[in-house]
Formats: C-alpha cells, sequence, structure tokens
C-alpha cells in the first residue's frame, strides 16, 4: 500500500504519524514537506473533500492569525485561496491512501486509513 503523508518535521504529531507509518509492514511512503512544496489548490480541495471535511476544518490555527484574519469561518474558497498564500495554515498531517485521507490529529487516526 502507498500512503502519502504532508509532513511537517518540526510538529510532533506529524512526527508521530510518519513513525506510525514506516514502522508498518509493506507501506510505501511518500514524504511531502508541505511548507517547501505545499499541494496544488485543486490536491488540497480533493484532500478535504476525500477526508470528508471542509477546508475551514483544516485550518491550522495554532501558531496563525487564521481566527483573527476570519479563516475559520470563511467559504471553501477563501480558505483554499488562504492556504495557497500561506501554507502555514494548513493543518497536519495529511495522510493519503488508497482507503481515504485522514487529518491525523490525533495521530491514531491514521488507523482508519491503514
Amino acid at each position: 500500500m502507498k500512503a502519502t503523508i504532508w509532513h511537517n518535521p518540526n510538529c510532533s504529531k506529524s512526527r508521530m504519524a510518519l513513525e506510525a507509518l514506516r514502522s508498518r509492514e509493506g507501506i510505501e511512503v511518500e514524504v511531502i514537506q508541505y511548507l517547501r512544496h505545499p499541494p496544488s489548490r485543486d490536491k488540497l480541495a480533493q484532500l478535504y473533500r476525500d477526508a470528508g471535511m471542509q477546508p475551514r476544518e483544516g485550518v491550522r490555527t495554532q501558531g496563525t492569525d487564521a481566527k483573527e484574519r476570519g479563516i475559520t469561518e470563511a467559504d471553501a474558497d477563501t480558505v483554499l485561496d488562504a492556504m495557497m498564500a500561506d501554507p502555514k495554515l494548513i493543518e497536519r498531517p495529511l495522510v493519503e491512501t488508497a482507503k481515504g485521507v485522514r487529518l491525523c490529529r490525533p495521530p491514531e487516526r491514521i488507523e482508519e486509513i491503514l
């Protein structure tokens, strides 16, 4: 099985999710450091859609000004535009497998798609 993780190595939850992926037999892990290589707007929209989430549910609020800017209450297009302009607004880690997509907070949510 292939798993792709949109990862921030400075985030403990992201590191835990990556370790969970790497510790499983038979999983080919693709790691994308999304702050360096953010997903396209279309890819990000697809990830949230496949996770059953609205983009605003995937906004990182800790350490950002997302709440003050109203991004956490904004429509999907506004949220996606903000995330494209500032990838720090993307909550992590997002993990995608053939079984689906999860925002792995807490990291144990990864089990749902393995």
